[in-house]
This record gives structure tokens, C-alpha cells and sequence, in this order.
């Protein structure tokens, strides 16, 4: 109890009319590209002078301005029982990064409560905000979370820059029949197209994708999300909003009152939400959405689950992109490697196997090294893996006599889908990722 008081006055004295002004200044400014060598100097001296105010606003940026020029998509200040350490998401790895003492960790949570225009002095309950920083020629948009832990406040920002919505399908990874059959349900005129796929598969950049192709003056596209992560110019975009009793559901109600061409909704996550979405995309509009399952076939049973009527189903859904996210090798430094069949039988599947080599008996593959690019990692930059299942009238006779997914997927098969593992076998031999990631990805 004492350090937490501590940790409260030290905030709260952080947070008086010349500091904020000081903040506020420096919010203005484009933040400077730093090393992480500098960064670390930076702290090691603001340990020596004791605390500083303006130590902490410049440790502070110099760590969101490292993390933009590392890719990263999001960066964490967690307290931890003797200081605090600063992490970075870079490709979906977390990796540490330096570590600040606990006064100094105090101070740069209370910098950017004042950044976002949190409470400070509120140190118990969760809050959340949002900040933007200059950086170069553009600027970058930071997501907020603040809860409170055992060893204090612990803070989750997330970085979004317009350069990460900005991709073609092909930039995403779609190439072939998967391609040709996303580009199919994209010109149909009405209907459901769903992403599913774990948190952090990259579901919502495909919708955005697709909302790219879509996007077009002479139609009217609206969406409800949680959040809205990225504006694009020309959609009527609403951001779930609890406080004003704006849900996925109640918002999807009202959009369908807006003469929509193409609506989206973030996520299809309840009974209510579900049951709108079906009935708008049986009515005439173009329906674009995520949803939580393992596999494009399990998202039929999903929906049934919420308790739409299979015969809705099967008369709505276009098709289901299910995905994961595997990291590219690296350009710079990547090698390539002869990998055999009897060293590929102890890690892949009989079917897996055949994939990957046919009547070979050895194939190329890449093998990561590390550089400065990829900051030694080996990789650098993520691409989808996908299976898309197209709703055909075998499965639509399939879903209205209430077959399993197993069943669903089996016949998807043999009408030529490509599972998630098939793809990324493909991106291996074509030497776009490692094997060692893609058995990582699809053990998770």
C-alpha cells in the first residue's frame, strides 16, 4: 500500500498546469527518429540526474518513435516488482526492450494520460484514449489501454499507421483460386462475406481490403466497429460506443435505415448481431463482417449456433475466408536450404508431406540468417495464409440438411478449396516464409 500511494502522489505531481503545457507542446512537434542505443543512454542518465519531467516526455517519445521505425504494432509499459519494462509486438512477437525504473515508469504513464486526456488521478479502474504523433511526412494514430496490476499501472498502446490498411488483395497474399474466388463474392451483388480466424489473424485488414475494392462514389457503404481503426475516405464510418448504448447490434439496426449499398459490421460476436446482419444481407445489401472460428467451415456452425435458421445460411453467405498470420522471411539475408523428405516425415503430416513435395525427394526452402533490415530476427513484414470456402449448391444442400463442418469442409475439398495449411506449404516453396513458422503459426 505505501509504494501504491507513492506511485499516486509522484503521478499526480507529474500532472500540474506548466508540465501539461509542456506535453502539449511537445505532442505538436514531429518526434525524431532515435536509436535504441540512445534510448538506453537516455534512460541510464535520467537515473543519474534523478527525476525529470522533460526526461520522461523525451524517453517517452523516443520509445513510440523506435517502435514506429521497428514496425511495431504495439508497444507495452508493464510494471514489473523492481522497475518496469518496455516491450515491443514486432511481426506478432513480443520482444523486451529496455527496462526503466519504476519512478521513471510512473512518470511516463502520467505523460500519457495527459496525452490522451485519461483521468489522472485515476490509478484502480481501467481507461482507455487515443493520441496521434507526427512522425516524417505522416502521422501515426495510438490505441490506449490502461488497466491496473499488482506492481502498478501497465499500459498497451497500439500503432496504426494508414500504410497498414493500404494493401491490394494480392499484397495481402490471396493469389490463385483463392483470389479469383474472394474476387467472385465481391462482384455478387448482395450477401454475406465473412473473415474468421483466431485474435491478431489479420481479419479485419481483409475487410478492409475488400472495402477498398468496394468503394466507390456511386454507392453508400457504412460501418459499426470496435474500433475504428482506420478512415477511409468515402465511408460513413461509427465506432461502438457503450456509454451512448451503441452496440454492434443497435448500430447495425441503424445503419440498415440508412439506404446502405455495402454495410460492415466489426464483429459477429451474439445472437442479436447475427441475426441482423443475415436479415440485411437477405434484403438486398452486400454484408462484410468477422467472426471466431477455426476454419471457413466451422463458420456455418457458428452462425447456427447464434441460432440462424440454416436455410438463411445457405441463402445468404457467399463464402468464408478463414486466415492466420506467418511472418515473411527477411530479403536481405535470408538463405535458401535443400530440406529432404524423410527430415520433412518427422515434423509435417502424411498429407502435408505429399504437399510440400510431390514424387521429390528434397525441395528448396528459406532458412533466416538475421540482418539489421529484420533487426536480426531473420524476418521481416507478415503475409496471410488463407482457405476461402465459396457457398456452392452442394453446400448449400449441405448446411439445410444440417451436416457437421467436417462434412462441409470435406466437400469444399473436393470442389478445389485450399486448406491454411496448403497455402502456407505453397508460401514455403515459394520460399516467402520458413517451414519453422509455419508449424509455429498452425500449432497455436
Amino acid at each position: 500500500m505505501p509504494d501504491e500511494i507513492e506511485q499516486n502522489i509522484e503521478a499526480d505531481e507529474v500532472v500540474n498546469g506548466k508540465v501539461e503545457a509542456a506535453i502539449a507542446a511537445n505532442a505538436q512537434a514531429p518526434v525524431k527518429v532515435i536509436t535504441k542505443e540512445a534510448i538506453a543512454s537516455m534512460i541510464e542518465q535520467a537515473g543519474q540526474v534523478g527525476r525529470s519531467h522533460d526526461a520522461a516526455i523525451n524517453i517517452f517519445n523516443g520509445i513510440m518513435a523506435y517502435a514506429q521505425s521497428s514496425r511495431a504494432s504495439d508497444v507495452h509499459l508493464e510494471p514489473i516488482e523492481n522497475g518496469s519494462v518496455v516491450r515491443i509486438r514486432v511481426d506478432g512477437i513480443l520482444h523486451d526492450m529496455f527496462k526503466v525504473s519504476k519512478e521513471l515508469h510512473v512518470q511516463m504513464i502520467a505523460v500519457l494520460k495527459v496525452l490522451t486526456r485519461m483521468r489522472t488521478d485515476e490509478h484502480r479502474a481501467p481507461q482507455d484514449g487515443r493520441y496521434e504523433f507526427k512522425i516524417g511526412a505522416g502521422s501515426v494514430d495510438v490505441r490506449v489501454s490502461i488497466i491496473s496490476v499488482t506492481d502498478g499501472e501497465k499500459a498497451v498502446l497500439r500503432l496504426l499507421s494508414d500504410a497498414s490498411h493500404d494493401l491490394s488483395l494480392e499484397d495481402l497474399g490471396l493469389f490463385d483460386t483463392d483470389l479469383q474466388r474472394v474476387q467472385r463474392a465481391i462482384e455478387r451483388p448482395w450477401g454475406m462475406i465473412l473473415a474468421t480466424g483466431p485474435t491478431g489473424s489479420g481479419k479485419t485488414t481483409t475487410v478492409y481490403a475488400i472495402l477498398e475494392v468496394l468503394n466507390q462514389r456511386e454507392i453508400n457503404i457504412s460501418t459499426i466497429e470496435d474500433p475504428v481503426e482506420f478512415d477511409i475516405e468515402g465511408v460513413n464510418q461509427s465506432q461502438v460506443d457503450s456509454s451512448a448504448k451503441l452496440t454492434f447490434a443497435s448500430g447495425l439496426r441503424s445503419i440498415v435505415r440508412q439506404d446502405p449499398d455495402i454495410i460492415m459490421v466489426g464483429e459477429i460476436r451474439d445472437e442479436e448481431t447475427a441475426s441482423i446482419a443475415v436479415n440485411a444481407a437477405l434484403t438486398g445489401h452486400k454484408l462484410l463482417s468477422t467472426i471466431h472460428t477455426n476454419n471457413a467451415a466451422s463458420t456455418i456452425v457458428r452462425l447456427i449456433d447464434m441460432k440462424v435458421e440454416p436455410f438463411l445460411i445457405s441463402s445468404t453467405l457467399i463464402c468464408a475466408v478463414a486466415q492466420r498470420l506467418v511472418r515473411r522471411v527477411c530479403d536481405d539475408c535470408h538463405k535458401v536450404k535443400s530440406w529432404t523428405k524423410e527430415e520433412a516425415s518427422k515434423v509435417l503430416s502424411p498429407n502435408s508431406v505429399i504437399e510440400m513435395f510431390g514424387d521429390k525427394e528434397s525441395v528448396a526452402v528459406p532458412e533466416v540468417v538475421g540482418c539489421v533490415s529484420c533487426g536480426e530476427t531473420g524476418y521481416r513484414g507478415r503475409v496471410g495464409i488463407y482457405e476461402v470456402l465459396e457457398n456452392t449448391k452442394a453446400i448449400q444442400k449441405l448446411i439445410v440438411s444440417g451436416a457437421d463442418s467436417d462434412t462441409i469442409q470435406e466437400q469444399a475439398l473436393k470442389e478445389g478449396m485450399t486448406t491454411i495449411a496448403q497455402d502456407g506449404i505453397r508460401k514455403v516453396r515459394d520460399q516467402i516464409t520458413t517451414i519453422e513458422e509455419l508449424i509455429r503459426v498452425m500449432r497455436e
